[in-house]
């Protein structure tokens, strides 16, 4: 039985013009979703006004006032009622919506904000009075004379007040502030050379601090480094390593942590496209894969990324919150993440974070707390000995004494060998001894290293066997049978694009009429395997994140399960002359600081640190 459309009835319905009222409150539904959404563009608009101090006051969450002050160009009192009309804007001239170099350009922030709020701009030029100018709920006030010094006063009072619904659908005071904190954060990480400031107004007196960070200056990545430093914290700046690549006019830098200094979930991770913040799947997936020989599956990984570009590369205009873009080469972008953070944590060789002893020592305590007690310095081994031997008392004239005596003279007297300084002098020191059949200890110059042998060993052979893989290639294994597998003609056209790829490692696939594919080889390293489930899932990784490495990760989880079993056993007990040449090798084999899951192979202490659980400072 036909159904009709309840929407249908005797008379057509009416095409109706909207009013600006309501045109902006529908806009305003896309660009300002939370008081986090209007703070973004407040301060985003006062960066492009060339401000160098952002100060940013909340009251209630910004659901009660939201003031963003500057000290930018400011806005003439002619072109107050121009900034809150729709689609006005001083960023482009609608001429190339590619070549856009600033943070704004849609012009449709601050109209969309006076729609849903009570919008006060207070703004000077230098050389002019000062004027401001309100709207609220769509309905805008005449430019009266006001007092500012210079730049410009954004002040957003009863956020949705014009759209109670959306009211509803805010969080909590402290999430929202949360969310606010979280955006200019990553708006200063962007913005180095300025000064933000972030205060809670909320209630009575001037309010407390949430957030500061003073302007940094010098190059690049010394204002970087300060600016991550104060956001992030020192230690991750302190276990980071540099990155600085570029490709086919694409540059990439910023900072990398080591894999030790892994995060149990997503949230220190920071994209940036020509100073964007941005949160976009492709770029964060790159990021993973970049670790992904590294961590185990359940950490994640932290760095600070920058990619600066040609703005003709790279299109902003995809969403109206700007936080999402795309390449005109996706590839070549997810390819320099990958290989630049590779190639880094190589060149990173043995190292391994510095929180890894930090947490060492935080677990160590002292059986009973110590006084602290005023003690002389520490005097050296030869002196200690010689004033032992003048302390010894004289031995007793005894019948065959006098020779036991001499021999104990002379060996508490004779100093201990001392250890080579070549050795001590390298990064993981001189063995020194085994303790449990497990752990090494060895001395350094600074302190002392304890390492896993079996952890440190698994990931020796594992890049032995990476590195034979890479100079040998993956063996292939032909398949008696060929095996089809039906697709649909999009998803054969985009496995085989990718087809040269997997054949490098071992996988052969070749068209065979309409949208089906047959899989003539297979990895032989995997054994058996399911070919359809193979293909099928590399299609859903080359949609998720427009690339696949699922049968990489296959093959290096075999190969990681292979060094495994081949290394050296906890149990086993070495020589002085295995363990030197353990930690020899760890010093010039990338990624030996940690091992295949992600675990740090070594724990470096300090001497400083060991005489403070000693109470010896």
């Amino acid at each position: 039985m036909a159904r009709t459309n309840p929407n249908i009835g005797e008379f057509r319905p009416v095409i109706r013009q909207l009013d600006d009222s309501a045109i902006n409150r529908i806009a305003a539904g896309e660009v300002v979703e939370r008081p986090a959404s209007a703070v973004k563009e407040l301060v985003e608009n006062a960066i492009d006004a060339g401000a160098t101090r952002i100060t940013v006051e909340v009251a209630d969450g910004g659901k009660t006032l939201i003031r963003v002050s500057d000290d930018g160009c400011g806005i003439t009192a002619e072109d107050l009622p121009l900034a809150l009309a729709r689609h006005a804007t001083s960023k482009i001239d609608g001429s190339d919506l590619l070549n856009i170099h600033t943070f704004g350009f849609r012009g449709e922030a601050l109209p969309s904000l006076g729609a849903v709020g009570r919008l006060t701009l207070t703004s000077r030029v230098p050389g002019e009075t000062a004027a401001a100018i309100r709207v609220a709920g769509g309905r805008m006030d005449p430019v009266r004379p006001a007092a500012l010094r210079a730049g410009t006063v954004a002040e957003l009072r009863d956020l949705f007040y014009a759209t109670p619904a959306r009211l509803k659908f805010l969080r909590s005071d402290r999430s929202e502030m949360q969310a606010i904190t979280d955006v200019v954060k990553r708006l200063a990480m962007a913005e180095p050379a300025i000064a933000f400031s972030l205060r809670d107004v909320s209630g009575e007196g001037e309010g407390r601090e949430i957030f500061r960070a003073d302007a940094e200056t010098g190059d690049l990545f010394d204002a970087l480094s300060g600016r991550l430093s104060t956001i992030l914290g020192r230690e991750f700046t302190e276990n980071a390593i540099r990155i600085d690549a570029s490709r086919e006019g694409l540059r990439l830098f910023g900072l990398a942590a080591l894999p030790t200094y892994s995060r149990g979930a997503a949230v220190a991770q920071f994209l940036f496209v020509n100073t964007r913040p941005v949160k976009d799947k492709m770029l964060h997936g790159a990021l993973r894969a970049a670790y992904a020989d590294v961590l185990a599956r359940d950490r994640h990984p932290a760095a600070a990324l920058f990619i600066d570009c040609d703005p003709e590369l790279v299109d902003v205009n995809v969403h109206p919150a700007k936080s999402e873009v795309r390449f005109r080469d996706p590839g070549l972008a997810r390819g320099l993440i990958v290989s630049a953070l590779r190639h880094a944590l190589a060149e990173g060789g043995h190292r391994a974070s510095s929180t890894v002893a930090a947490g060492v020592l935080g677990a160590i305590r002292p059986e009973t707390p110590m006084a602290r007690v005023y003690q002389m310095d520490r005097p050296s081994m030869g002196a200690r000995l010689a004033s032992y031997a003048a302390q010894a008392p004289a031995p007793a004239p005894a019948p065959g004494f006098a020779e036991i005596a001499r021999d104990w003279s002379a060996r508490t007297v004779e100093p201990a060998p001392e250890p080579e300084p070549a050795a001590e002098a390298l990064p993981l020191g001189a063995a020194r001894g085994q303790v449990h059949e497990n752990y090494i200890i060895a001395q350094t110059a600074t302190g002392m290293v304890i390492v896993d042998q079996h952890a440190a060993h698994e990931r020796l052979v594992y890049e032995k066997l990476k590195r034979q893989m890479a100079e040998n290639g993956v063996a292939a294994q032909a398949l008696l049978i060929p095996e089809i597998v039906d697709l649909s003609p999009a998803d054969c056209a985009r496995l085989m694009e990718v087809a040269d790829d997997l054949a490098r490692l071992g996988l052969t696939v070749e068209p065979f009429g309409g949208g089906a594919v047959a899989v003539r080889e297979t990895p032989a390293i995997l054994g058996e395997v399911d070919a359809s489930a193979m293909i099928r899932d590399i299609l859903d990784e080359l949609d998720d994140m427009g690339s696949s490495q699922m049968v990489q990760a296959r093959i290096e989880a075999i190969l990681s399960r292979v060094a495994c079993h081949g290394s050296i056993r906890s149990g086993r007990r070495m020589r002085a002359e295995e363990m030197n040449a353990l930690l020899r090798e760890m010093e010039a084999t990338p990624h030996s600081g940690q091992c295949n899951h992600g675990r740090p192979t070594y724990v470096e202490l300090k001497l400083s640190d060991i005489e403070r659980l000693f109470g010896r400072t």
